[in-house]
């Protein structure tokens, strides 16, 4: 088990070891840094590709 303590590091740098106030992050920089990645758009999920122009349910585009 202490070997898996050990080697806890930062999900986002993977340097530093994690502290455990930022978990799973090593401080808040990183934190930050990861937060502004998904709010860019560089993190994505895998899915199915979409037809653009299909609305989707509750969608106020849609006529009533």
């Amino acid at each position: 088990m202490p070997d898996e303590l050990a080697a806890r590091v930062c999900v986002f740098c993977r340097r530093q070891p994690v502290d455990d106030a930022w978990r799973p992050f090593c401080s808040e920089r990183c934190k930050l840094q990861d937060l502004a990645r998904w709010a860019d758009g560089k993190y994505r999920v895998a899915g199915e590709p979409r037809d653009q122009h299909e609305p989707e349910d509750g969608d106020p585009a849609e006529g009533d």
